[in-house]
């Protein structure tokens, strides 16, 4: 997309920016669109660090405190997914990947190192405005919610921690409000839909495959044995279901 047209997109964007003032660290190598996504980031609150290259990226994210990654895929040196899977060794610090590919092997790859959303390019300044939004909404707590509790599994939405027989459970902000969702619904069959809407706050029909990869993470992190799952259930062609074994 032409630099001009990023700037018109810009100038119609109207969003409330009291009281905000999250970090991200955006990591994309084309030097128009790190400029006019900064400026987009910028416009909605959020204190931007831009880096091109993957390395210098990751030396970055370990030398400051971020509250978001966004990532594009392809950089030099180290592309978005090594840096996403480094990254989740250590952190679960909300991950939007970046990706001029729609291939399904990039985008599945991310979902499944643990990355929280995707956007393909060329994307619309709202669009990226609006998922880096809900991600982080996602990473806050929810100070009035009540503990959820089930089959070994406490859950504490306020201090946004979760363990399994006393043992923390180490969950991204995506995996956590899944997880959330599920157990307040105890043996009903959530669709993928739903879900979507609910955990990732999309009102439109969007990409299953988040949910998919969402629960393969979340199941390896709760299940004894995540190929034979006791909590989560899969209701084929429709969607999960939460029970306790």
């Amino acid at each position: 997309m032409k630099r001009s047209n990023w700037r018109a997109r810009l100038s119609k964007i109207e969003l409330d920016t009291d009281d905000v003032n999250e970090r991200v660290l955006l990591v994309e190598d084309d030097a128009s669109l790190r400029e006019t996504t900064t400026l987009l980031l910028e416009r909605s609150g959020m204190t931007v660090t831009a880096e091109s290259d993957g390395k210098a990226a990751l030396d970055r994210f370990h030398s400051d405190a971020f509250d978001l990654l966004v990532l594009d895929i392809m950089l030099p040196s180290m592309d978005g997914l090594e840096i996403c899977r480094m990254v989740r060794r250590e952190s679960q610090v909300p991950i939007v990947m970046l990706t001029a590919r729609a291939e399904t092997a990039d985008l599945v790859a991310g979902l499944e190192l643990g990355a929280d959303d995707y956007v393909t390019k060329p994307f619309d300044g709202p669009e990226l405005t609006a998922r880096t939004r809900a991600v982080l909404r996602r990473a806050g707590s929810e100070p009035h919610a009540m503990k959820l509790e089930a089959g070994g599994i406490v859950v504490d939405p306020s201090a946004f921690r979760a363990t399994k027989n006393g043992q923390v459970l180490e969950l991204s902000a995506t995996e956590f409000k899944l997880l959330i969702e599920l157990m307040r619904h105890p043996d009903q069959v959530l669709t993928r839909e739903m879900l979507l809407q609910r955990v990732w706050e999309y009102d439109y029909m969007g990409d299953s495959r988040m949910v998919d990869m969402a629960v393969k993470r979340l199941r390896a992190k709760i299940e004894d044995e995540p190929a034979h799952p006791q909590y989560i259930s899969t209701v084929r062609g429709i969607g999960y279901r939460f029970g306790t074994p």
